[in-house]
């Protein structure tokens, strides 16, 4: 079997799986263990179905940075449940979900699953550096559209898109990418910088939507060849466009840095992260087996080592 790395968005799936399956699935003292398990199962269905030899949960260090809030203070605020001061903003999460993740780092590392985070930055940083230097083959699983940029069937990378469930799973590829949005995957960035995206709150440029955003980035390429021709005195956009770029100039000088994962973060090598999928040995099959039962796992613990022993 050829080498394949997987790389998990893991708050995007536990999220995911928090809100798919019912928080009355608990242990006995009550505590929710539907995010736990849903993962579980997410985890051994991919990898079932896609048959990777390395795999990495990527983390969320931190979930808004403060670099990316001073460049645009917009960034993600609507998630925002209190501010800290001195320290990373705290995101509105459900209590449920909060008593969970302990229990799903502490399942994972029994797993053998590797978890890689990167201070002061997001797990779309961490799926961006691997995906952008691996030797290999790359699947990224995420229910995110900002990772659609990483997409690039020249380097064998392409996205396993959940936004529809696992039982619709999406595989994103350059031709998927442009018929959706009429804008290559290195372009993809640009365009959502253009058009906006509410729920990472980026205003974009009022007037240019998605359409507006995928002509002009077919004509000029990139945003900054588009503000290039928009400062030239010879041709360039027509003067609404000029104007709404004007209106919009001090956004899209800090957007780009903001919008655009970063691709060459410090990251343990594969190897160093102990990326290579393999049976658990018996020490941590027995403590999985365990924590199965004392927190009403059900069969996802036994799903997810079969699928790992295949």
């Amino acid at each position: 079997m050829p080498d394949r790395l997987m790389l998990l968005d893991t708050a995007s799936l536990y999220f995911r799986a928090f809100h798919g399956l019912p928080e009355t699935i608990r242990r006995a003292d009550g505590t929710p263990v539907n995010a736990v398990r849903g993962l579980l199962d997410m985890i051994a269905r991919l990898t079932k179905d896609f048959r990777p030899t390395h795999l990495i949960a990527c983390w969320d260090d931190n979930w808004r940075p403060q670099w990316r809030v001073e460049l645009l203070p917009s960034y993600k605020a609507h998630r925002v449940e209190r501010r800290v001061a001195g320290g990373p903003d705290v995101e509105a999460v459900p209590p449920g979900l909060v008593a969970q993740v302990p229990l799903i780092r502490q399942v994972l590392a029994l797993a053998g699953i590797a978890t890689v985070g990167v201070a002061d930055h997001e797990a779309d940083d961490v799926i961006g550096t691997y995906a952008s230097h691996a030797d290999l083959p790359v699947d990224v699983v995420t229910g995110d559209r900002d990772l659609f940029q990483l997409v690039s069937d020249a380097r064998g990378v392409r996205v396993i898109y959940t936004a529809r469930g696992m039982k619709n799973l999406e595989i994103v590829t350059d031709s998927v990418v442009v018929a959706k949005y009429r804008v290559l995957p290195e372009q993809y960035a640009d365009y959502a910088t253009l058009r906006g995206d509410a729920s990472d709150g980026l205003p974009g440029v009022a007037g240019i939507g998605e359409k507006s955003a995928a002509t002009l980035l077919a004509e000029y390429g990139t945003l900054e060849g588009l503000l290039e021709a928009a400062a030239s005195p010879d041709g360039g956009p027509t003067r609404a466009v000029r104007a709404k770029l004007a209106a919009a100039a001090e956004y899209l000088a800090a957007a780009p840095a903001v919008v655009n994962v970063a691709r060459d973060l410090e990251v343990p090598s594969l190897a160093e992260a102990g990326a290579r999928l393999s049976a658990p040995d018996a020490h941590s099959r027995l403590e999985l087996e365990r924590l199965s039962t004392e927190w009403n796992l059900g069969g996802s613990v036994t799903r997810l080592l079969a699928a790992l022993g295949d």
